[in-house]
């Protein structure tokens, strides 16, 4: 995805404490200093003024930034995501958390089973549902105790009524760890929003990536600061 949105913008990625180089937190996360310190990586790299783009856990730490930061964020794109957790992310966040502490394989069986669409999953061979799981398991982020500790107490609820930048929602309609319903909670409450619906599981990027990159790129583009 990063090298199909770079072909029209400059991208810059930030890693979660914990995954990629960045180092895990001996704290508990906090999402005001995850969304100053994701435009601190903007400003950075020499953007005074961008677009966010916000996938699943990252949405609230996306809107956190476009409330805090309304000077710099000139665009939102909210995939998959969330303002506050419904009952099923409150049951399957601490099932998420306490399987990454203590049996990593099995998360890896839980992960790909609720990512995963419908359609998606029924078409993969069991070949490649094993590697799916393989690959899973061999890449979970040391600091996943800590990112669904802080899922399971994010709320941006306050926050949408005074996001100002235009904003697009994308709902992936066969999603099992973020709801339609709370897709569309998202949209209503931010001024202005526009949703649109992708039917894939919770990895667009993996079910149809050219279609969600489409989407992204398009609507920055036609909201480029």
């Amino acid at each position: 995805m990063l090298d199909g949105l770079a072909a029209r913008h400059k991208v810059v990625g930030v890693d979660y404490p914990g995954s990629g180089k960045t180092p895990r937190s001996s704290t508990p996360l906090s999402l005001d200093d995850l969304a100053d310190q994701l435009v601190a990586a903007a400003v950075a790299e020499g953007l005074e003024t961008f677009a966010v783009s916000g996938y699943s856990l990252g949405g609230p730490v996306a809107v956190r930034a476009a409330a805090r930061h309304p000077e710099r964020v000139t665009a939102l794109v909210l995939t998959a995501t969330f303002a506050h957790g419904d009952n099923r992310l409150a049951l399957s966040v601490p099932l998420w958390r306490r399987l990454a502490l203590t049996d990593p394989e099995l998360l890896a069986h839980f992960l790909v089973m609720m990512a995963m669409g419908a359609d998606a999953l029924e078409a993969t061979p069991s070949e490649q549902l094993e590697q799916a799981v393989a690959y899973t398991a061999a890449n979970i982020a040391e600091g996943t105790p800590e990112h669904a500790e802080l899922a399971s107490r994010m709320d941006v609820r306050d926050d949408l009524a005074h996001i100002q930048a235009p904003t697009l929602v994308v709902s992936t309609t066969q999603d099992w760890f973020t709801s339609t319903r709370l897709h569309h909670a998202l949209a209503d409450s931010i001024p202005g929003a526009r949703l649109v619906e992708i039917p894939t599981g919770h990895l667009p990027m993996v079910e149809r990536p050219e279609e969600w990159q489409k989407l992204i790129t398009d609507f920055t583009g036609a909201h480029s600061a």
